[in-house]
């Protein structure tokens, strides 16, 4: 109830300040047909942005061959953890694990994302209760008997207890479009396919400084996510992951992945 209180407090103070952008109805497409006066076009960055030169550092067979081999160690000893240490993380690690994301490509380098880092304890309550609301429902009325199913050996649950665990939170929001200085729509080519990048260079740089997280998919909870967090409505939120150590009695599924002669086929 104290949480129930608190967020409907924290609703109406959105709804008294909120301002919301001009908005278009039904999906947004990601290049929909122009009506605008061509002469009124703008690309999405200057046309006159420079080209340089571009030298990166130049290695031998033997170090790619190497770097390769220990990428792949590293990465191959990621796991989903569901159990998560109280521990907190400096600011300066969490800062460079969006920048490192923010270096992902995207389409006509419009970099459709936005990353809400969440540390304070009774924003991220709020979001564990809005979370295990929506999750009791999928499970037990929207989600289907297969789906509930496969997801047992994993041990989930609609409860959630490591979004109050993990000392930090990430919330990976797609914008479908955004705003010219004008006022006049800046559309988002390929959002999705570039928000997915940038979440696996997110999750890459998670594993790589030695911290673990949770690809967690908050089904049916991004408009109070959004509304919670102040995020404007050309916002939807993709992913949400605590981030943190893993707790000292933490386990894992024990899986085993494809093998290389299953996922690539040589031409």
């Amino acid at each position: 109830m104290f949480h129930k209180n608190r967020m409907e407090a924290h609703y109406s103070r959105i709804a008294a300040k909120k301002k919301f952008a001009p908005t278009g109805g039904g999906r947004e497409r990601d290049y929909p047909k122009d009506e605008d006066d061509p002469g009124l076009l703008a690309s999405a960055i200057p046309e006159d942005t420079p080209h340089i030169p571009y030298k990166p550092l130049q290695r031998s067979n033997d170090e790619v061959l190497q770097r390769s081999r220990e990428y792949y160690e590293l990465m191959a000893k990621r796991r989903t953890v569901r159990s998560f240490s109280t521990e907190p993380i400096p600011q300066e690690v969490l800062d460079n694990l969006v920048k490192t994301a923010g270096t992902s490509p995207s389409g006509a380098h419009t970099e459709p994302w936005t990353f809400v880092v969440v540390q304070d304890r009774e924003t991220k309550s709020m979001i564990r209760s809005i979370v295990e609301e929506e999750e009791e429902a999928n499970y037990s009325q929207r989600m289907s008997r297969q789906w509930v199913a496969d997801l047992r050996p994993f041990a989930t649950r609609p409860t959630k207890p490591y979004l109050t665990d993990a000392p930090a939170l990430i919330l990976v929001f797609r914008q479908t479009h955004s705003w010219r200085e004008d006022g006049r729509k800046r559309m988002h080519y390929y959002s999705e396919l570039s928000v997915a990048i940038a979440a696996g260079f997110l999750l890459a740089a998670i594993q790589y400084c030695g911290l673990v997280s949770l690809t967690s998919t908050p089904l049916n909870c991004n408009s109070r996510l959004r509304d919670l967090l102040s995020r404007p409505p050309n916002e939807r939120l993709e992913l949400l992951l605590p981030v943190g150590r893993p707790h000292p009695k933490a386990t894992v599924p024990d899986l085993q992945r494809n093998p290389l002669e299953r996922i690539m086929v040589k031409v």
